[in-house]
């Protein structure tokens, strides 16, 4: 069962830098679809990924359109996160889903339109969080529906135990 995650045209180094280092540590793949809002060999979002970018798999997309004609939504569990979702993220059953996308939209401007409209009742997930408030960091987003989703699969092929205190 593997996750995907899809930066769709992310504009802060760091931020990927930050996902991509989470992709590292949970087994997921890393998409990035361009344009990017800076170099991929920016020093920022090579800080932020640490020594981890060599346990990475990353598959690049020269657009959202391409990104969909390979990988169709409607024959994949596919879902977009969105602070204009339909449904909380937890309230999906991933538990027996193999390939999970979840796309990301931009920092400044999330997901396309078009895009939400067409999926909002099907497949667009959010984050709960204040009304007051327009949105939680992107790097903090991936982290928390990815593990969700680790933790719905019972954390398969995760060390679940600290090596450090197993003497």
């Amino acid at each position: 069962m593997g996750i995907n995650i899809v930066l769709v045209e992310p504009e802060i180094p760091q931020n990927t830098g930050n996902i991509a280092r989470t992709c590292a540590i949970t087994g997921a793949k890393l998409h990035l679809v361009y344009p990017l809002g800076f170099k991929i060999d920016d020093k920022s979002l090579k800080r932020a990924g640490l020594d981890y970018w060599d346990k990475i798999e990353i598959e690049e997309h020269s657009s959202l359109d391409e990104f969909l004609k390979k990988y169709s939504p409607e024959d994949n569990n596919m879902f977009f996160a969105t602070t204009k979702g339909k449904t909380k993220y937890t309230d999906i059953d991933y538990s027996k889903m193999n390939d999970i996308f979840i796309l990301y939209g931009k920092e400044t401007k999330g997901l396309p339109e078009w895009l939400l409209e067409k999926y909002l009742n099907t497949k667009t997930i959010r984050i709960p969080m204040l009304p007051t408030l327009r949105s939680l960091n992107l790097s903090n987003s991936v982290a928390i529906i990815t593990y969700e989703i680790l933790r719905q699969q019972e954390f398969k092929d995760l060390q679940e135990t600290s090596k450090y205190f197993d003497r």
